[in-house]
């Protein structure tokens, strides 16, 4: 019988879905083996990678041939194989569908607007040379702040987590996106107090596998402090 190799994932922590991957893999003990593409670096454009993931993006999962190349698939996938705490992702259909309505609704509004900042105020300008545009930036900004309300109005509300009583892969992505700023020190949930006490529960769901993700982004922080 041939032996079934531990599940691959392809990461950079610099990476908002990414992270969210491996603070679930980690948080539930799932057995893996963990591969640093670091697309700083252009590792994701080597042909090896392209022909894993034409797309050339992170995260990717591999399990024993098998390949997925989205964030949002990746975490339901390995939330239904593996002997997971059901409340990740609910099999009761109406649970299901508002953790799907929010994943579905984060694509198009909390990843950009939040990643957004992120560019504008960190990777534009270590990439150029060029100061903050700081017109483009204070615009984004507003943008992400009409997200941020609609998240507390339209999906926390009064619940402890976006989808109910219950940590889900929701929160993670959420988290994992809304922690980008940071790595410019920009805390975007500063004036939304509801929301970081969400953060501080996603955090304390989680445990020590939060920071380990984001032990990256942190080093990015304090480099950039120490520049100034």
């Amino acid at each position: 019988m041939a032996t079934r190799r531990l599940v691959e994932v392809y990461l950079d922590l610099l990476s908002q879905p990414c992270r969210a991957v491996h603070i679930l893999l980690g948080c539930n003990k799932i057995p893996h083996t963990a591969r640093t593409v670091a697309l700083r670096r252009g590792e994701n454009r080597t042909p090896e990678f392209t022909k894993l993931n034409p797309m050339q993006k992170v995260p990717v999962l591999e399990d024993n041939g098998f390949v997925l190349t989205e964030s949002d698939a990746i975490l339901k996938y390995l939330v239904t194989k593996y002997n997971v705490p059901e409340h990740w992702y609910p099999r009761q259909p109406e649970r299901r569908a508002r953790v799907d309505e929010y994943t579905a609704w984060h694509q198009t509004n909390t990843r950009p607007h939040a990643a957004k900042v992120f560019i504008l105020e960190v990777l534009l300008p270590a990439q150029s040379g060029s100061p903050v545009d700081e017109v483009r930036l204070i615009r984004a900004l507003s943008q992400l702040d009409d997200t941020l309300e609609k998240m507390e109005s339209m999906f926390l509300g009064r619940q402890p987590f976006l989808c109910g009583d219950d940590i889900t892969v929701a929160d993670l992505l959420a988290v994992c996106e809304l922690m980008q700023p940071v790595g410019g020190d920009r805390d975007v949930l500063q004036t939304h107090p509801q929301l970081q006490r969400w953060r501080s529960r996603v955090q304390a769901a989680v445990g020590d596998s939060f920071d380990r993700a984001h032990a990256v982004l942190y080093a990015l922080r304090d480099r950039r402090k120490a520049k100034l």
